[in-house]
């Protein structure tokens, strides 16, 4: 009993004992056993599934600008993996449409998550309708004509229905797992690796032997077929008994200085995250690395931050969240300033680049856990998916920002021609040295608790 009932106090609904003890004595084993590892299972399942499909876009922008009917509105593809909102905030990059379609699901996740923090009897229910509406995304995308069809579906439609089933699967983890919340939040957070890994290719693969239509509508079926089974696995560990309801919206909260120098470092830490996804490709073409090299060097990337998710993950739940944030700061960092850095002769030292910065700061987000513990010490009556959901929002603002900065930044040849040989004297020189300054502020938080500001 002592158990559930730090568990249940970390999920901040208080019980009524008297009424709730025989609930609580049935409720499965948290932190192990079959239930509660299948659930994580599926969790994994689900996150590559929903994510795999953003990063498969460059796949798609590809076909799209090559493929007529929609070739000749070259212009307007690049608004397909975006609202059109958001297009409006910057401009993007070449092929950074993939990270700000993740955007568009990251800021949608503290209303879905804030939401179904008040309602959470509709937690079941909107797993279910996400899971239609991104099928019925995919399916609708597959008639059309012209590229604002693509827009409406690729684009509005399967982010809204990511967000609805994405949202409540990482909210039961916080009723799965109590003591190793980091490590199941880093297992579950791997599924993008895995997705990024391998959706890509078998994306690519159908485009090119089956056409496009023939691609969505099997992946439309394939999901369907993967993800029905796996809502039975993928549900809360508490029956509705146990919940209760919270009052109106507490942000106490946000008026912590802990919340805001993990908030800081979360936003500043992806700003630069996303660089080296979007601009390895086009850096290794640049620098006449072989064809081949810019592919790998993303596969790699993504396969590490498999690791990387679990490993900090599992750390986190070990020492203080700003110790590991603070190792994946310098990690990183290292890996930018030195690796990347040096790397304009040496396809070795770009994959070494991309397996150690895959490690180190593609386990960035699996510390949320370890921050939303720190944060409930100073404001102990936060909610799990408010907290979840405002730092799912803050990387989404270094997805946004990441377009307009790194486009401008690699306009920028100011650092060209002054005789340095290494990729600092390449165009791509202010975007390295601007990627390892942000992962050197994604360790803000632990200067902050050193300065004991928090």
């Amino acid at each position: 009993m002592e158990t559930e009932e730090i568990i249940l106090s970390d999920l901040h609904q208080p019980l009524e004992e008297e009424q709730n003890a025989s609930a609580v004595d049935a409720l499965p084993p948290a932190d192990g056993g079959r239930r509660a590892w299948l659930f994580l299972l599926g969790g994994f399942i689900v996150e590559g599934l929903v994510w795999g499909f953003p990063f498969s876009y460059g796949v798609f922008q590809q076909y799209y600008s090559t493929h007529e009917p929609f070739s000749s509105s070259r212009s307007s593809i690049a608004v397909i993996g975006t609202l059109a909102s958001v297009r409006l905030i910057g401009f993007l990059v070449p092929n950074d449409n993939a990270k700000t379609y993740q955007g568009v699901m990251y800021f949608l996740s503290p209303f879905v998550m804030g939401g179904l923090e008040r309602i959470p009897q509709y937690r079941r229910l909107s797993s279910i309708v996400g899971t239609i509406i991104i099928i019925t995304a995919l399916v609708a995308s597959s008639f059309a004509s012209t590229v604002w069809h693509l827009i409406l579906t690729q684009g509005v439609l399967y982010a809204i229905g990511g967000a609805l089933l994405y949202s409540p699967t990482v909210m039961y983890l916080d009723e799965w797992f109590f003591r190793r919340k980091g490590l199941a939040l880093g297992i579950m957070f791997a599924g993008t690796g895995v997705g990024g890994v391998i959706l890509p290719l078998i994306m690519n693969w159908g485009l090119q032997k089956y056409g496009l239509q023939t691609t969505l509508r099997f992946w439309a079926v394939t999901l369907a077929i993967l993800l029905t089974p796996l809502l039975y696995y993928v549900r809360p560990r508490l029956p509705m008994s146990l919940y209760r309801t919270p009052h109106g919206v507490n942000l106490h909260f946000t008026r912590t200085s802990s919340f805001w120098f993990m908030q800081i470092g979360n936003i500043l830490q992806g700003i630069g995250y996303f660089v080296p996804s979007i601009f390895l490709p086009t850096y290794a073409y640049a620098m006449g690395l072989p064809s081949i090299t810019g592919p790998v060097s993303i596969a790699l990337l993504n396969a590490a931050s498999i690791i990387g998710q679990v490993c900090l993950g599992a750390l986190s739940d070990r020492y203080h969240v700003t110790t590991v944030l603070l190792i994946s700061a310098i990690g990183s960092s290292i890996a930018v300033f030195l690796f990347w850095g040096l790397s304009s002769t040496s396809t070795a030292l770009l994959y070494i680049f991309a397996l150690a910065y895959g490690s180190f700061a593609g386990g960035f987000s699996s510390c949320w856990a370890g921050m939303i513990r720190e944060i409930r010490k100073k404001a102990p009556r936060a909610e799990t998916g408010l907290v979840l959901g405002l730092l799912a929002a803050g990387r989404g603002v270094g997805c946004v920002i990441c377009g307009p900065v790194s486009e401008a930044l690699i306009k920028d040849n100011a650092w060209m021609h002054v005789g340095v040989t290494s990729a600092y004297g390449s165009k791509y020189g202010p975007l390295i040295v601007f990627t390892g300054v942000t992962a050197v502020f994604g360790g803000v938080s632990w200067v902050g608790k050193r300065l004991r500001l928090f």
